[in-house]
């Protein structure tokens, strides 16, 4: 947009006149072997191995003795220590991957963890910034910014937004209308919630906070302020709600205000998509996003964050954005998974159907609206989440409960997520586990309150 580059350009000047614009330094290595040609029409048992974990009994004990009694057998060490995983975010189950594997070993042979020190001084590496390119072409963007988390990558935004308001004030306080109008949706993930505290409290930014996915409300909050450098970030997938963000709306806003849209598509990055490029391709919006922050712990099952934005916002990312100029680079080991992981999902598509297939084979068995691979069952007290958790580690699942301050009191769930390596009888034997705790249908569409985190 033309407005925010005019202004991304005047704070990069600024910068620049005071000799701090920064530019990573590039350690020139030979680059790695192309990732593997072999590729797998279905799950292997190294897929598997992502689910099928075994647990300490001293701590399944302690899971089973919070708020509740452990039988004597329990006691005597009669546990079931295989469980079926329900919780983990590896959805694509590429952690396990041979290709992915092979690709850290080598790099570790080869370079140990590589130079260790942040990407300003020596941590930017070629095999950094292959998957910077390659990261921006599944985003459909300019460039990218490879971050040690997905938590740094929304801080590090969030530091470099605020940034601009305060260099372009040269010299003193932004004023209340100088300062940068974020608004946020109240479910937003921690990081961004931080981020934007950060820069609040450094008078750069206002917050606004607005009803989840409550696009009349956002309207009426854009419309009420008069401040003119606007930006609207979301979650593009709630982690502890499982629900998509109104994208589409969010578009239509966008065209009718002028603002900056971020999304933070943690969730959905390989996950969703045709390609994989997320929840953005999956709305076929990707060109309406100016900025799309990622993690690669999750559909990319390794490890780090990133930006995908133009290149002057990367220029002004990697200059003020705190948390990725004071962090050490990813190890080399681990971003050469990344970029195996990343052809990986693009070859192997059946891991994106096969967890879709899941979805809606248990929206069939619960009859509930389910939409994504993170499922909440909301079920109210602590102490009523903490007795679900028990049954499902007697039954043989690993589902942890999410209780206060995480979620709202009075609002404890189990979050379900589905991956890939999961089968259809797994997912019908936990829903047989789920009986008591399955909600009615007016219950399950009613019981998501939103409430602010910020």
């Amino acid at each position: 947009m033309a407005q925010w580059d005019t202004l991304v350009d005047g704070a990069l000047a600024s910068l620049a006149a005071r000799r701090v614009l920064l530019n990573t330094r590039l350690i020139a290595l030979p680059p790695p072997p192309p990732p593997s040609e072999t590729s797998f029409a279905g799950p292997g048992p190294w897929d598997r191995a992502t689910v099928e974990i075994q647990v300490d009994r001293a701590s399944i004990r302690q899971w089973l003795a919070a708020n509740g009694e452990v039988s004597s057998q329990e006691e005597e060490g009669e546990l079931n220590r295989e469980l079926i995983l329900f919780s983990g975010n590896d959805y694509m189950c590429l952690s396990s991957h041979p290709a992915v594997r092979e690709a850290a070993v080598k790099a570790a042979q080869e370079y140990g963890m590589g130079p260790r020190g942040s990407s300003l001084i020596c941590g930017y590496t070629t095999y950094h910034k292959l998957v910077e390119e390659s990261l921006a072409k599944l985003q459909r963007k300019e460039d990218c910014l490879l971050c040690p988390t997905g938590f740094s990558a929304n801080t590090a935004l969030m530091s470099a937004l605020g940034s601009i308001s305060s260099l372009l004030a040269a010299g003193r306080k932004p004023t209340q209308d100088e300062r940068i109008a974020i608004f946020s949706d109240a479910l937003n993930h921690a990081s961004t919630i931080d981020g934007i505290r950060l820069v609040e409290r450094q008078h750069q930014a206002a917050a606004f906070v607005y009803k989840h996915s409550d696009m009349s409300h956002l309207n009426f909050l854009l419309s009420s302020c008069p401040m003119e450098k606007k930006v609207v970030v979301t979650d593009s997938l709630f982690s502890m709600d499982g629900d998509f963000a109104l994208l589409p709306q969010l578009v239509e806003l966008r065209k009718k205000h002028g603002f900056l849209l971020v999304v933070d598509d943690a969730h959905g990055t390989l996950v969703c998509g045709e390609n994989g490029g997320g929840i953005p391709e999956l709305f076929g919006c990707e060109d309406d996003i100016d900025i799309c922050v990622g993690s690669l712990s999750k559909g990319a099952g390794c490890q780090g964050g990133f930006i995908a934005c133009s290149t002057r916002w990367k220029r002004l990312i990697l200059s003020r954005g705190r948390s990725f100029i004071f962090s050490t680079a990813l190890p080399l080991p681990v971003v050469a998974s990344v970029h195996a992981a990343v052809h990986v999902a693009k070859k192997e598509r059946w891991r994106r159907s096969v967890i879709w297939e899941h979805v809606r084979y248990f929206a069939s068995l619960t009859k509930l609206n389910v939409t994504s691979p993170i499922i909440v069952i909301i079920v109210g007290s602590e102490e009523a989440a903490v007795k679900a958790h028990r049954h499902l580690l007697r039954s043989g699942f690993l589902v942890q409960p999410i209780r206060p301050p995480v979620v709202p009191p009075n609002s404890s769930r189990l979050r379900i997520t589905l991956s890939c390596a999961h089968t259809s009888d797994d997912i019908r034997r936990l829903v047989d586990a789920l009986a008591p705790w399955l909600p009615t249908r007016q219950y399950a569409e009613q019981g998501c309150a939103s409430v602010s985190r910020l």
